[in-house]
């Protein structure tokens, strides 16, 4: 009796061949690399035209400026990740890798502007993607070459995600403090979700979806970078 190929299954990553799945996780990290480089050239375009200032100043003018800059970011957001898993067109792919990436560098100025002040150069920024970096490629080392399923995580994160969602946007109405140990929680946050991110390239998406695989991964990277960087200011506020 013949077996039967259904001619419409989708085909996951880690039902290709090694050689494809390889191809993936190199045209993943590549476009990840892409989109942190293109992160720093943004950031260090918008800081030179003074960009930085001004962002602090329309967050002052209102407690709640930075609520409005979080709805937009997540709704740019969703549009972006919409692109980068349309199958159909690559070049919308990029466009949303383009567009999340430019988004991730507007959010990140008030803060990067902040960090500079306090120290007055760009050496918390350094210790923060030196750390970044660090944490990522042993999280990524774990992921990757014990090839443990870690898709169990997703639930965790999911419900972590509005746990920390309610206690932002309480903070601008209640007195909470969101400080160093809020900061110190995220990084564990961040950490698991590059780990589970990192888990189920091979599992959550195509062959030809490298693109939306490494949009996953940045944001993941940013997140932890953010954390990272919140630390050590309120460390060296302290």
């Amino acid at each position: 009796m013949n077996s039967y190929i259904n001619p419409y299954a989708v085909t996951m990553v880690a039902d290709s061949p090694e050689s494809a799945r390889a191809e993936f996780i190199r045209k993943t990290y590549a476009h990840l690399a892409g989109a942190i480089a293109g992160f720093v050239v943004i950031e260090g375009l918008l800081l030179s035209l003074g960009m930085g200032q001004v962002a602090l100043e329309i967050l002052g003018t209102s407690r709640y400026s930075w609520l409005l800059v979080m709805g937009a970011f997540m709704l740019v957001s969703w549009v972006a990740e919409r692109w980068a898993t349309n199958g159909s067109s690559s070049g919308m792919q990029y466009a949303g890798l383009a567009l999340y990436t430019a988004a991730e560098a507007v959010i990140f100025l008030p803060l990067i502007t902040l960090a500079i002040v306090i120290t007055g150069d760009g050496s918390l920024l350094l210790q923060a993607g030196l750390i970044t970096a660090a944490m990522v490629l042993g999280i990524s080392a774990v992921a990757l070459t014990t090839k443990r399923d870690f898709s169990f995580l997703g639930g965790i994160l999911k419900i972590g995600s509005f746990v920390v969602l309610g206690l932002i946007v309480a903070s601008f109405f209640l007195p909470i403090s969101l400080g160093l140990w809020f900061s110190a929680a995220m990084i564990i946050f961040a950490s698991g979700a590059i780990l589970y991110n990192t888990s189920n390239l091979l599992h959550r998406y195509q062959p030809g979806q490298h693109v939306a695989a490494s949009l996953s991964l940045f944001a993941s990277v940013a997140l932890l970078f953010w954390y990272v960087l919140r630390f050590l200011m309120s460390f060296n506020r302290n």
